[in-house]
């Protein structure tokens, strides 16, 4: 093929994009290529190596036919099949700016490609290469087994396919496990990977090569992720996972973080059956629950006297399960019980559930028995001494300061004027937007969902109506300005949009992974905004859950209308800012279309 054909005549293109962090700069990167190429009159071919979609290699024919080669990327993959082809190749940040331009340099520059002459494979692709298909066995569950739980499994899934390698995901949701794995699946399994933020039974997995991480950076970096269990995967005997390999892990995969994670998981339920409950029986009026043999009585006694009453146990009970396995369920439920009784509501269960799961790993490890006797110890000594341990230091140390402290807490989010109620929503509007799902966002809903617990209910409506305000501003901002923003990006946000109506921000994650630089400040602006405004109106929030759809419950919020104004005022400051700051994709600088995703790990309060 003469180098001197120019665009007047038809020329037959292959266009190659591949990023290094293969998010969504290969997508867009391509597709702006391809209509550059049409432009110009070119048929144009497109492969697309990335975490979007599968890899669809350009045919055989295909390559015979071409009569350029361009590919934006740092290697050529692949690199033999275009030996002899003329070829052009630079990164694919100069692609992005101006893809009429970056075309036409490659007509005037490409050369004979010599496959010979190509870089080695780097070793991480080198060393799949040559491991040929894995089978690959995949765990998923969050705080809440809603959002990230599920989006994690499909994004692993599909770049499982995309790597060619056979993965098997089991979802560990809110409805149980859902898609299991097999005893067979197991044993054909070359490893297992557990992207979780709890603790899950990984007792099935003995004897197997195990690699842990979190659900957001599963969702994250689907690719990356399954590389590195491959790569650094380590053979775990039963029970191992929690210390053998501890050295590797960080606290917040596998630490005090996730501790409470657990336990905030499994109290959820309680709080979200119970405050609905209380939100039922108060439709017969605010005090008909007040007579004895009604209905609204029976609603009362079911939602405040029973299931809020068993929250802290609850929340106690599993999180001393998730540092000392089930030994430390009892101690930890009781502890739980005692900082009810003694006032220490939530922040005494959390110290009781730490403490009882310590205290009965330490019995388990430390406490040595004849073998005679050695099959009472999980069922008479470590219950008796880790209760004891726990019962007493809850008692005699830490019930009674904590109580009073609680007490304190509580007295002054009840009293307290509409200055520090604005400056608390902010606070904490602010912070459900700032990770979308990190430590900082679980922070704020975990102090909202604990002070259900003694019945005080504004700041946990300020925290749900702040994380609604992400993924319905981002939805927002593609319907505004559809021009600024890709096919793939419009239909993203028509997601999001829906997403955020039910309260899981995680719609708004490929935009922050995108651009975090702009998305996340704005989304901050307008959850604090929203924050602010909830906890200056009043509203009241009886279940920490469900989004728009609790509405529906009578009583469930007190101000309806008022709450649907201060989530519409964030949510369009959030998307019209968003909109505005938003720059097209020709005016896209490389590192924001190719950064790392914003700080969103496992899962947020929806996860």
């Amino acid at each position: 093929m003469n180098g001197e054909r120019m665009d007047g005549e038809r020329m037959n293109v292959i266009l190659i994009t591949a990023c290094p962090s293969g998010m969504a700069t290969t997508f867009l990167a391509a597709r702006r290529l391809e209509q550059a190429a049409k432009r110009r009159g070119w048929q144009a071919r497109t492969e697309m190596h990335g975490e979007l979609e599968a890899v669809t290699p350009v045919s055989e024919e295909a390559i015979a036919a071409a009569d350029l080669i361009v590919v934006a990327a740092q290697r050529v993959p692949e690199a033999a099949r275009f030996d002899g082809k003329r070829l052009y190749r630079a990164p694919i940040q100069q692609a992005l700016p101006d893809p009429e331009a970056f075309l036409e340099r490659a007509a005037r520059e490409a050369t004979t490609f010599d496959a010979a002459s190509e870089p080695a494979t780097p070793p991480t692709a080198k060393s799949s290469e040559a491991s040929g298909v894995k089978r690959i066995v995949a765990v998923t569950a969050c705080p809440t087994g809603v959002a990230h739980t599920f989006m994690a499994a499909e994004a692993l899934e599909q770049a499982g396919r995309a790597l060619g390698h056979r993965i098997h995901v089991e979802t560990q949701g809110s409805v149980g496990a859902q898609n299991p794995i097999s005893d067979e699946d197991i044993e054909a399994a070359d490893v297992v990977l557990l992207a979780c933020d709890i603790e899950v039974d990984d007792a099935r997995f003995a004897g197997k090569r195990v690699y842990r991480t979190s659900t957001g950076s599963a969702l994250k970096q689907p690719q990356q992720t399954i590389q590195k269990s491959l790569d650094e995967a380590q053979v775990e005997s039963a029970g191992s996972g929690k210390s053998a390999g501890g050295e590797r892990k960080s606290v917040k995969e596998r630490g005090l973080y996730k501790h409470l994670l657990t336990g905030v998981s499994f109290m959820l339920p309680m709080v979200v059956a119970g405050g609905l409950c209380i939100a039922l029986s108060l439709v017969f009026g605010i005090k008909a629950f007040e007579q004895e043999g009604t209905l609204a009585a029976a609603l009362m006694q079911i939602g405040g006297g029973t299931a809020f009453a068993l929250m802290v146990p609850v929340l106690a009970g599993y999180i001393a399960y998730s540092i000392a396995d089930r030994p430390g369920i009892a101690p930890g439920m009781i502890g739980g019980m005692l900082a009810s009784t003694l006032g220490a509501g939530f922040i005494g269960g959390i110290l009781a559930g730490f403490l009882a799961g310590y205290s009965a790993k330490a019995v388990t490890r430390y406490v040595k028995l004849p073998a005679s006797v050695e099959s009472l110890k999980p069922i008479l000594i470590i219950p008796l001494l880790a209760s004891l341990v726990t019962g007493l230091v809850m008692i005699y140390v830490v019930g009674t300061p904590v109580a009073a402290v609680l007490s304190a807490l509580t007295a002054f989010l009840n009293d307290m004027g509409s200055t520090n109620a604005v400056l608390l929503g902010v606070l904490l509007g602010a912070m459900m937007c700032f990770d979308l799902g990190g430590p900082v966002n679980k922070a704020a809903y975990t102090f909202g969902v604990g002070l259900l617990s003694t019945e005080t209910y504004m700041p946990m409506a300020a925290i749900m109506a702040a994380g609604m305000v992400p993924p319905i501003g981002m939805g927002l901002a593609t319907f505004l300005r559809r021009s600024r923003f890709a096919q793939a990006e419009r239909e993203a946000g028509k997601a999001s949009f829906v997403l955020g109506l039910c309260f899981i921000s995680e719609g708004a994650i490929p935009f922050a992974a995108k651009d975090p630089l702009r998305v996340i400040p704005v989304s901050m602006v307008g959850g604090a905004v929203t924050g602010a405004l909830s906890m200056w109106f009043g509203v009241k929030l009886m279940a920490p859950h469900g989004g728009l759809f609790v509405l529906l419950i009578p009583n469930a919020v007190n101000l309806a209308l008022l709450y649907l104004l201060a989530i519409a005022a964030g949510s369009v400051i959030t998307g019209v800012g968003y909109a505005l700051l938003k720059r097209g994709e020709a005016g896209m600088t490389p590192a924001a279309a190719s950064s790392e995703p914003a700080p969103a790990e496992a899962s947020r309060q929806t996860s």
